[in-house]
Parts: structure tokens; sequence; C-alpha cells
């Protein structure tokens, strides 16, 4: 009798494990992407060091942070405190944002790429490129062959250090249509080199009519997403905002499997960084929540 009492008792504690494993799969099965702010969105006042944008960022549950070396709202802190900082409260570096020129008379790329490859050596992460030029109106074809011959210069440089290169489509510059970006990547050619679907810009340029068949076309090239709050023409607001329909493109993305890191754009809102950052990392969880819901129906 005692023998099949703990029988009972051990089927019991494996059953109730199962069911309680199944519940907590079940609350993840939204949202899995790494949500991460990008720097743009992260300094005011209050947070003016690499320490202070960092903790808030733990506290507040993003993955981490995307650096723009340019940055104009930076003071006096690098990218090695960035990344000494993102190592010590245990979050992750995401890609490192820098400025190439097609013009020959200009230098290719930023001051400080070379350095930050070698600091990001082995880590899980990249380098984002925005093209310009001033010899080359955006979008024209006429820039590939430079655009070419530099990509493949950085991307031969990343990827011995293990890192990705990753376009991103900016408005007014070369590389202004996420469209732009997939023609250079697909003639770049090389296996670490992809684009950025950045929301903002986008919408800005396109408009969201094309939104699905772009999505389906850039999916097995895409490394990285942005996204924000935004009107329907294009606007930059916390993600708690705006009548552009994020959950609309967000389960578009979920569908094609979309896997990859996902940032927050956060330039030019203003105000409260961690009010901002707060209302946004809510809004994100509501919309994983609603995805997650949706699949059970």
């Amino acid at each position: 009798m005692k023998r099949q009492l703990q029988v009972v008792w051990v089927v019991f504690l494996l059953t109730g494990c199962l069911f309680f494993s199944s519940c907590a799969g079940n609350a993840k099965e939204g949202l899995t992407n790494e949500f991460f702010a990008m720097d743009t969105g992260t300094m005011d006042v209050n947070h003016r060091t690499a320490r202070a944008q960092v903790e808030m960022l733990k506290e507040l549950g993003y993955a981490g942070i995307g650096y723009w070396q340019g940055n104009p709202k930076r003071r006096d802190y690098g990218l090695r405190e960035m990344l000494k900082e993102l190592d010590r409260c245990g979050l992750k570096a995401f890609p490192v944002y820098f400025g190439v020129c097609l013009d020959p008379d200009k230098p290719k790329y930023e001051t400080g790429l070379k350095e930050a490859i070698e600091l990001l050596r082995g880590r899980d992460t990249g380098i984002w490129l925005h093209i310009w030029s001033e010899k080359y109106e955006s979008s024209l074809p006429e820039g590939d062959e430079r655009a070419v011959e530099i990509v493949r210069e950085i991307a031969d440089m990343a990827d011995e250090a293990g890192l990705k290169v990753v376009l991103y489509p900016h408005v007014r510059e070369w590389v202004e249509r996420t469209d732009d970006a997939l023609r250079v990547v697909k003639k770049v050619n090389r296996k670490n080199v992809g684009l950025s679907f950045n929301l903002y810009h986008w919408l800005k340029v396109d408009g969201e009519e094309n939104m699905e068949e772009l999505m389906e076309r850039v999916m097995p090239y895409l490394f990285t997403v942005t996204i924000n709050g935004s009107s329907v023409e294009g606007s930059i607001e916390t993600l708690d905002k705006g009548s552009f329909d994020v959950y609309k493109f967000l389960k578009k993305l979920n569908e094609l499997g979309y896997t990859g890191p996902i940032g927050l754009q956060g330039w030019g809102i203003g105000g409260d960084v961690h009010e901002n950052l707060k209302r946004s990392m809510a809004a994100w969880r509501r919309l994983s929540q609603r995805i997650a819901a949706e699949r059970k129906q």
C-alpha cells in the first residue's frame, strides 16, 4: 500500500510539473525577439553617462542598446565604456551605427569604424551602415559599384571579427529605401551582410501599401528591425502612440518567422527618457501578449 501511494505521489508531481511547464511556455508564446533601445532615445539630463543609461535599460527590461558612434547628445564616453557597462549589467551590444560616404573626395567611412570592429570582436552583434552621397542622388543605382566596393571592404573586416554588417535605409540618404538596401546587399553577396527594416524611414519614404510584399522579399536578408510609435505618414513617438498599426507590422514579421533583434527608435521624442522607455516597454509587452493570445484562438 505504501509503495502504491509513493507511485501515485510521483505521478502527481510529474503531472503538476508538466502542467506548470506548459503554462510557462504558453506565457512566452508571444514575441521572443530581443528588444533593445537605440541610444537615440536613452539620453537626457538625468541619463548622460553610459552607466546611467545601461542601468535604466536593465531596470526596464530591455535586452541592451544600439550605439551611435556620432550621437551629438553623447559627451565624454565612448564605445569601450559602453561595452564595459553592458557587460557589468549582463546586457548586450546591438549594432553600432556608422556612416559610409560614396564620394571619392571624402573618407569612405567614419573614423572609429576599425576600432569598433576590434572592440566588438566575438560578440553576437554587428555594424549598422547608413550610406550617403553628394555625388549620387538617393536610390540611384549609379552609385552601386562604389557602394559594393566599400561594403565588401567593411564586410571582410567584420567577418574576420565574427560580426555582421547591416545596411540601414535612411530618409534623404543614398540608401533611402528598403529596396535600395536589398539591391546593394544582393550585389555585395557576402554571407555576413544583410539589411535593417526601419519602420519610420520606410513609412516616411514608401508608405504602408507595400508592407507585406516588401517584408516577404527582404526576409532572407533581414538582420535587424527598428520600430516606434508612428503616424501612417511616418513620425517617431513612443510605442504606445501613433496612428500606424504597429501590431500588424509585428504580426507579419512573426508570421514570416523573423527571430532577430528589434530595436526601439527614439530620435527627437524629447522629455523624460525613463518615462518614454517605460511606456514603450509596456506597449511592447501588450503587443507580445496580443500575438500570443491570437495564436491560441
